[in-house]
């Protein structure tokens, strides 16, 4: 299969000139491994018994050969983050080595953090921008820098485009298969997360159907800030049942220790001008394609009435994983705003190095009226001095800027 190129690429391009140690942490199935092994002159797969014996039997990696060398799936031996570590502290030489890990350690006891010596990369799923669908013609980079530049592109990318990429994920093996090879595919992913991956963090799922009624109820609240009690609620069974919340609150911290879960902060500037900021996450899956395998959903049916109401939200989710890789790569975060009362929100705020915050409102829509961008222009009055630009993100096929200056972008066109 040919590699997409990645927009942690770009990262790596800069970093491991840099820096000794990378670790580049993500989901199963995302591309971690193919990024870094095309990086690397020796590769240690430590999902392979043979060569965890090999390695535990000397952890000084003395006897390495020289160049860049890789530990995938580090997490099944962890002793070999604190060989690593001891490595960078020894003088270790830029770009010396790569760790992949799809999960954090079941038993971290005893592991130094790392911090200082080991730079963490996260890497998702693949953004619409990286999945060579359309060439994008607008900088995220650019737009947070404030130069408030002319728009220009069109994109053939319609609406029925914009639900395939939902269902059809951004994990390089599955996105390219037939629709009914996907959608099987991703079902075989969550299955084995159940059976497999989390037994392998120590936790045993007594009763899967639970497990999959709470995450069917993540996936319904995709884009909202739902609270977990009302999640828990609509996780009853038909014969009454209800998980004990302390049992929720363990698949949620082993789903994150996977990676599977990828909630967005609320923000919380520096200089809060408005007390009343929510600060509960906004719920969303690694991939939306999860969430539509978990709530039944094809393509076909999220432009159907059956499931209009998740065609919104779900959209959402593909624009916010886009937008986290390209905001990584320039050095910025990803947070939303949200009132207490819920009477002002913006969907995305993407905050730079400096301060600098650029908003975002996502809509599933060609068109874009006053009414859209009525909480931007609030934003905007709230802190002049840091809003570099604000944007809506559509599903239509040009790029412009309204005459309030306002960029409306279709996220085929938005790239790093």
């Amino acid at each position: 299969m040919e590699y997409l190129p990645r927009t942690i690429d770009l990262e790596l391009n800069e970093l491991l000139d840099e820096t000794a140690a990378i670790a580049i942490d993500g989901p199963k199935g995302i591309g971690k491994t193919d990024t870094a092994v095309r990086r690397s002159d020796i590769a240690w797969y430590l999902d392979n018994p043979g060569q965890r014996d090999v390695l535990r039997s000397d952890f000084s990696l003395k006897t390495i050969p020289q160049g860049t060398v890789l530990f995938d799936e580090w997490q099944q031996l962890p002793q070999v983050w604190d060989s690593v570590r001891r490595m960078v502290d020894a003088g270790a030489p830029s770009g010396r080595f790569l760790l992949t890990g799809s999960a954090s350690p079941a038993n971290t006891s005893g592991t130094h953090s790392g911090a200082g010596r080991i730079l963490s990369l996260r890497m998702r799923p693949m953004g619409v921008h990286e999945r060579g669908h359309v060439k994008p013609t607008v900088s995220l980079a650019q737009l947070l820098s404030g130069q408030a530049t002319p728009l220009e592109g069109t994109s053939t990318f319609l609406l029925a485009d914009y639900a395939g990429a939902i269902v059809s994920s951004g994990f390089p093996g599955i996105m390219s298969a037939a629709p009914r090879v996907q959608r099987r595919m991703i079902d075989a992913y969550l299955q084995r997360i159940v059976d497999r991956d989390l037994p392998d963090l120590g936790f045993t799922v007594r009763r899967p159907e639970t497990l999959r009624r709470w995450l069917a109820a993540y996936a319904a609240a995709s884009s909202t800030t739902t609270a977990y009690s009302r999640l828990l609620d609509t996780t009853t069974g038909g014969d009454g049942t209800q998980p004990a919340k302390t049992t929720t609150i363990a698949y949620r911290d082993h789903l994150s220790q996977l990676w599977l879960l990828d909630p967005v902060p609320g923000w919380v500037p520096t200089n809060n001008p408005n007390r009343r900021l929510q600060q509960a996450p906004k719920h969303h899956l690694a991939d939306p394609a999860l969430a539509a395998s978990l709530l039944n959903q094809t393509a076909e049916s999220l432009l159907s009435p059956r499931g209009a109401h998740l065609a919104g939200p779900l959209f959402e989710s593909l624009v916010t994983l886009g937008i986290r890789v390209m905001a990584q790569a320039a050095e910025a975060s990803v947070s939303h705003l949200r009132l207490h009362r819920g009477d002002r929100e913006v969907d995305l705020i993407v905050e730079g190095a400096d301060g600098a915050i650029l908003g975002i409102e996502v809509k599933l829509a060609a068109d874009v009226s006053d009414s859209d961008v009525r909480h931007l222009h609030w934003l905007r009055d709230q802190v002049p001095d840091q809003v570099a630009d604000l944007v809506v993100i559509t599903t239509g096929t040009t790029a412009y800027r309204r005459p309030d200056g306002i960029a409306v972008v279709p996220l085929a066109l938005l790239g790093p």
